[in-house]
């Protein structure tokens, strides 16, 4: 889950990033002293900007791709404990 995140999120900023290019290309002469200036504290809102989002992607797919989880593991769990799965239960693992 945490892998699909970092996916979205990055394809996210990256689609970010090539927009802002497209957008801000009066800044192009300026470059070098916009990062030799500004280089650490753009580096310092990118990376907040990655947290922020990747938090707001994390929430979203918990919210809506793992609605039932609870629901669904209590039925798996009553399959194990009525012997009714391939799964052995923790008392037959153990022996005298």
């Amino acid at each position: 889950m945490i892998a699909n995140t970092l996916i979205l999120t990055i394809a996210l900023l990256l689609a970010l990033g090539f927009w802002l290019m497209g957008e801000l290309k009066f800044l192009i002469p300026y470059r070098h002293i916009l990062v030799h200036q500004y280089g650490g504290t753009l580096l310092g809102c990118a990376a907040v900007l990655f947290t922020n989002v990747f938090a707001a992607v994390y929430a979203l797919q918990r919210k809506f791709f793992l609605k039932d989880t609870g629901r669904k593991l209590t039925h798996v769990d009553n399959q194990v404990a009525s012997g009714q799965s391939p799964v052995p239960t923790p008392e037959r693992d153990q022996e005298p």
